[in-house]
């Protein structure tokens, strides 16, 4: 057979279900070994659509999300997606097609070094040189991807290497190993510290979600009554409805959880990367005590000393401390949970236009069900979204937060229904984010799926001009112009809406999620609430 044949046998044996790209000349026999292949490519408009799809699909089901690509060019389109699967611990595999082997030590048409370009932002980048290492390659590259903490492996694959004939070759079984069980001496040596805390608060982060840890978290906090915060990508971790969330934390400015973090003598930190919430904007109070519970060490950071560190399969240590930690009469951070609750709602009936970003996202959480899916574009919607958007289940509400990359609201609510045909999906983007990978309409319309994209409109950077007005109060070029989001919706075939009304808004997304395809609700923001929020915070005063 050919190494590309074998190639995809490979992939269809590590289950892969879809394949997100773009065909070219340096990928053609691959191409046509997939039209004999279970897998399905989904031609998208972008190489960055594509790899943020991989992304997406990866964080939402656990397995590598993969994309693909030609040399050159196409393959330069992945970094932006590759880098951000990377930094948010997605699993992806990325292929990118090269030049033949003949000419790859010259100067020649379009041709990079593709494996030095991925190597920074990849666990794994690797070239195919020879047929016969293709089974090794492909499951090294999905059981590393896979592996805790998971990220993005690269394949770089020699169109010469790709139409040769290989025998005798079969893809290896797949394996992938369980974590190990944290030690017991370490297990009770945190209880001790926790159980002798006043004041001991919990902040889940990314790792809970990836490791499926939800459950053994809720039955902690539920056991012993103390209060949980969740990083931005933790959404969901425990249901904000839960008597001990405070919901989420990670915001640069100080917010009521900040108050927790002043209070708390023990901060135990469940699946938390760094990258997600860095430790000197919480960890500023050197008597208090860090507690780390994750499947693999604690990053080196001088403000992230530990008192005890916890390290093998999150759930199982959550369940085995849970028995040991004596329960606790009272929730210490109750009035900080009904401030959050107070500031969650305080516009819930707010009827000014444009619409508020609070008043947005009220009328959105009212409109889904628990198990539906947000996808958050990067921007200042992203940060309302962080403060105040309510997860009520593990894996619904996907920010990037690592590498905060614009433009993967489109492509990464594609990703996401097919993922989840059965659950609405919908997308938070601003005007700026969403024409960056508006093209994806398109592919999500040949694909005949359905999911809604609400971009706030304000024909600004409106993140850019909340930290310009901050720091030196004025803005300088974030100004641009918008076409009209009605007619280029239906320019494409999609379903076209404008929120002129606040009034109007429940009513739009209501007709949006039920109209059967792709739709595009451009709504009027009002990001004076931006400095707003940044003048309240700055006077907040803890109630604790």
């Amino acid at each position: 057979m050919r190494c590309a044949e074998l190639f995809v046998r490979c992939l269809e044996n590590e289950g892969v279900e879809y394949i997100f790209g773009i065909p070219g000349e340096e990928n053609l026999d691959v191409m046509d070994a997939l039209l004999d292949s279970s897998i399905r490519f989904i031609t998208v408009r972008h190489e960055q659509g594509a790899a943020f799809m991989a992304d997406v699909y990866g964080r939402l089901t656990g397995r590598p999300g993969v994309c693909l690509a030609t040399l050159g060019p196409g393959a330069t389109n992945l970094i932006t997606g590759v880098a951000d699967a990377n930094m948010d611990r997605a699993p992806v595999v990325a292929i990118a097609g090269q030049g033949s082997t003949h000419r790859l030590h010259k100067e020649s048409h379009q041709i990079l070094d593709l494996v030095n370009l991925f190597e920074p932002i990849s666990k794994y980048a690797t070239q195919l040189r020879e047929p016969e290492i293709v089974p090794e390659v492909i499951r090294k590259a999905f059981k590393v991807a896979k592996a805790e903490k998971p990220g993005c492996c690269f394949i770089d694959f020699p169109e010469n290497i790709a139409e040769q004939q290989v025998e005798g070759k079969l893809p290896l079984k797949v394996q992938d190993p369980l974590p190990p069980v944290a030690p017991l001496a370490k297990i009770e040596q945190a209880a001790d510290v926790i159980a002798s805390a006043r004041f001991p608060l919990i902040m889940a982060g990314n790792g809970v979600i990836r490791a499926g840890a939800s459950a053994a978290l809720e039955q902690l906090a539920s056991a012993t009554g103390i209060p949980v915060t969740m990083t931005f990508m933790a959404k969901g971790a425990i249901p904000r409805t839960h008597s001990m969330s405070l919901g989420a934390t990670g915001l640069s400015a100080h917010d009521y959880v900040g108050c927790g973090f002043d209070r708390a003598d023990v901060v135990i930190c469940v699946g938390y990367d760094i990258v997600e919430y860095h430790p000197h904007l919480w960890h500023q109070n050197p008597e208090q005590k860090i507690v780390h519970v994750d499947a693999l060490p604690a990053e080196v950071d001088e403000h992230y000393i530990l008192e005890v560190g916890v390290v093998g399969d999150i759930a199982a240590s959550l369940r085995e401390m849970a028995a040991r930690i004596p329960p606790r009469s009272e929730n210490w951070a109750e009035p900080l949970r009904r401030e959050i609750d107070r500031e969650t709602s305080r516009y819930a009936e707010d009827q000014a236009f444009p619409v508020k970003p609070q008043k947005i996202l009220w009328d959105l959480r009212d409109v889904l069900k628990a198990e539906d899916i947000l996808i958050s574009d990067v921007g200042a919607h992203k940060m309302w979204i962080a403060r105040l958007w309510q997860g009520r289940a593990p894996n619904t509400c996907i920010i990037s937060n690592g590498f905060a990359a614009m433009g993967i609201g489109v492509p990464g609510a594609l990703a996401a229904k097919l993922a989840h045909p059965d659950r609405q999906v919908v997308t938070i983007t601003g005007d700026a984010g969403f024409l960056m990978n508006s093209q994806e309409i398109e592919t999500g319309l040949r694909l005949g799926l359905s999911f809604v994209i609400l971009v706030w409109t304000d024909s600004k950077y409106g993140l850019i001009k909340w930290h310009q007005d901050k720091r030196f109060g004025r803005d300088s070029h974030i100004d641009f112009k918008n076409p009209d989001f009605v007619q280029y919706a239906e320019s494409f075939g999609a379903r076209g809406f404008r929120v002129d009304s606040t009034q109007q808004l429940t009513p739009v997304l209501r007709e949006a999620l039920s109209c059967g395809t792709v739709a595009v609700v451009d709504c009027p923001v009002d990001y004076a609430e931006n400095m707003k929020l940044t003048e309240e915070l700055g006077g907040l005063v803890c109630p604790i």
